[in-house]
């Protein structure tokens, strides 16, 4: 796709994230939208033998979202391919709905696997690359790892696991934008420097300077489809609640809903955003 197509395929997502969390009046926003741009080149660019109408097809790429709490954006992602309705996103975390509030592959298409317990997710993605590999299997496992997530011990287990099996249908992403729920990573317990960690841990690292730019998600993707005997870490700075002004690089915009007034002022702010793209 040309970047302008997958740039307004991710202004979709992001308006999709924001009514989904309206109507749940809880969940995740800040986080979604900074990686809706990933999110928007995984599904719509990399993932390779995925098909909407048939989730569980047995040689698709997998996508493991560690950060579960991500959910939104990874629901509204699937949403825009095509793997449920769009109307179905205002029942976000509502009674009865399959969109919980952390995903569950048991309820929604295309949720390769159930997550939210931080760390635990990027662990099932070693699993499942091994498991590949073990079988003669051709398919690529992706993760999405946060950056405060990164301050798990068991981050750094997996990591050590899949440097020594030398996992090379293993890509770790991880969402860099330096926040988390209770301030920067530096206030909390900061678990830098990333590159030199996954180094050490026999990764090879691609460090993206603006995970918000779809060329320089390609040109990192690209570069990891040519490594061999080694699993990737591509680590991406982006801008936590990106596309909405009064969201973005506030970490209180983490973790809540915003109300009617916010809910107005965002969907306006990135329909104009949508609009200037169609006049690109």
């Amino acid at each position: 796709m040309e970047n302008l197509e997958l740039q307004k395929i991710a202004n979709e997502v992001r308006q999709d994230i924001v009514t989904a969390v309206h109507s749940a009046k809880s969940g995740h926003p800040g986080g979604s939208l900074g990686a809706a741009d990933i999110f928007t080149y995984l599904y719509f660019e990399e993932l390779k033998n995925i098909d909407p109408h048939d989730p569980k097809k047995p040689d698709r790429d997998r996508f493991v979202l560690s950060k579960g709490h991500c959910a939104p954006g990874l629901y509204s992602v699937l949403a825009e391919r095509g793997y449920f309705p769009k109307e179905d996103l205002v029942t976000l975390r509502h009674v009865g709905s399959y969109l919980q509030g952390h995903p569950n592959m048991n309820d929604t298409p295309g949720v390769d696997m159930s997550t939210g317990s931080l760390g635990q997710g990027v662990s099932v993605a070693c699993g499942m690359a091994l498991a590949a590999k073990l079988s003669g299997e051709s398919y690529h496992v992706y993760t999405l790892l946060g950056d405060g997530e990164c301050e798990e011990g068991e981050v750094w287990e997996a990591a050590m696991f899949a440097g020594d099996k030398k996992l090379d249908n293993l890509t770790v992403i991880v969402d860099y934008n330096n926040l988390q729920i209770d301030g920067t990573l530096e206030e909390v317990n900061s678990p830098l420097p990333l590159d030199r960690k996954f180094e050490s841990f026999r990764f090879h690292v691609i460090s993206v300077a603006d995970g918000n730019d779809f060329d320089q998600l390609r040109a990192a993707f690209r570069e990891a489809a040519q490594i061999k005997g080694m699993p990737t870490a591509i680590i991406c700075r982006t801008v936590k609640g990106k596309g909405v002004s009064y969201m973005e690089n506030n970490c209180g915009w983490h973790g809540k809903a915003p109300n009617d007034e916010e809910y107005a002022q965002a969907m306006e702010e990135l329909k104009k955003a949508g609009e200037a793209l169609c006049q690109k």
